[in-house]
């Protein structure tokens, strides 16, 4: 097998969700050539793999978009629409397993397409300039205008060959100002800002799982936690999409039944300056944070919804601490309320 390169993510990266994941809604929409190994690929959210004894029609299987050997003029290029229109702060190139046929350089442009998709008429900005790249590594680049709204990416390799995974590291861009002061509304949807940015375990799924989109499509599209041997229980803390007051709260463990939590409970603070990253000390201090849901008890495979009066008044919230007693899996969490 291939050697791999692993480098720490970078600052960029902290509370930051990946605008490029397939699972959130990424798609491949133009590309000059995959002959070896298809666009949506390189998308995907898992690790690269390497089988040294996979191949298909056209040769070895790699896990990543790959184009042929050029033997003309010019270069290789990918057109990719972002999960959600976002601002990005900084790209991940990942060539991991392609030694042989990495591309020797990248460039990065992007675009915001009011509807659809780029034409010729589209206009694109470039955020990363021809840079070299290696072999099997993660290239980390960022983005110095990390406020403008991007909808499209645009990667050129030169002249050709293959990239495992493309990471857009950014933010979701959610435009509160139209949202009714007395409109109910997801505070915890990934799609209107919210991210997860501490956690007890992830063993078996991310509790950014949790914020996705519609009910999971399977066990492993939430968040689970391996089984816990020793005291204590599992935790997640939740930078909500905008400060809110919560009135409904919605917990499903669907897929879960011999996993489930055996009871949930949610906290929340209101912390308006609270940065990306959370320290120890700041992780003890959320075990004292407002009740809002007292400890329930779950049942397996099921959407259950709280409100009225198990829904504690606490006031307007930036932050929740969902804790799971002792351990177990959450495929969703919806936290409904009004925007403060």
């Amino acid at each position: 097998m291939p050697e791999i390169s692993t480098i720490a993510l970078p600052d960029f990266a902290a509370g930051a969700v990946n605008l490029a994941s397939a699972r959130l809604g990424a798609k491949g929409v133009a590309v000059s050539d995959e002959f070896f190994a298809p666009l949506d690929r390189m998308l995907n959210d898992a690790p690269a793999e390497f089988d040294p004894n996979l191949y298909d029609d056209n040769g070895k299987y790699m896990d990543g978009w790959e184009s042929r050997r050029k033997r003309v003029p010019g270069h290789d290029w990918a057109i990719v629409r972002l999960a959600m229109p976002g601002r990005i702060f900084g790209f991940d190139v990942d060539t991991r397993f392609f030694t042989g046929n990495y591309p020797p350089a990248g460039s990065i442009e992007v675009a915001y397409v009011e509807d659809g998709d780029p034409t010729e008429a589209t206009v694109w900005t470039e955020v990363v300039a021809k840079s070299p790249l290696g072999p099997s590594a993660q290239h980390f680049f960022v983005n110095a205008d990390q406020d403008k709204v991007w909808t499209h990416l645009r990667l050129h390799i030169y002249p050709d060959g293959g990239v495992a995974r493309l990471r857009v590291y950014g933010a979701a861009h959610f435009d509160w100002s139209k949202v009714e002061a007395e409109q109910e509304i997801d505070l915890a949807y990934v799609f209107h800002g919210a991210k997860s940015l501490a956690w007890s375990d992830a063993h078996y799924g991310h509790p950014d799982k949790i914020l996705g989109p519609g009910r999971g499509e399977n066990m492993g599209d939430g968040w689970e936690t391996k089984r816990r041997r020793g005291p204590g229980h599992d935790w997640a803390i939740i930078r909500l999409g905008h400060a809110g007051v919560i009135s409904r709260v919605l917990i499903d463990t669907h897929f879960f039944k011999g996993n489930y939590p055996d009871t949930c409970e949610l906290l929340g603070a209101y912390l308006p300056e609270a940065g990306d990253t959370f320290s120890a000390a700041e992780i003890a201090a959320s075990e004292t944070w407002s009740p809002i849901l007292p400890r329930q008890k779950m049942e397996m495979d099921r959407e259950q919804v709280f409100a009225g009066q198990s829904i504690a008044a606490v006031g307007p919230v930036t932050h929740v601490r969902l804790a799971m007693h002792p351990d177990g899996g959450v495929m969703r969490l919806r936290l409904f309320g009004k925007k403060a």
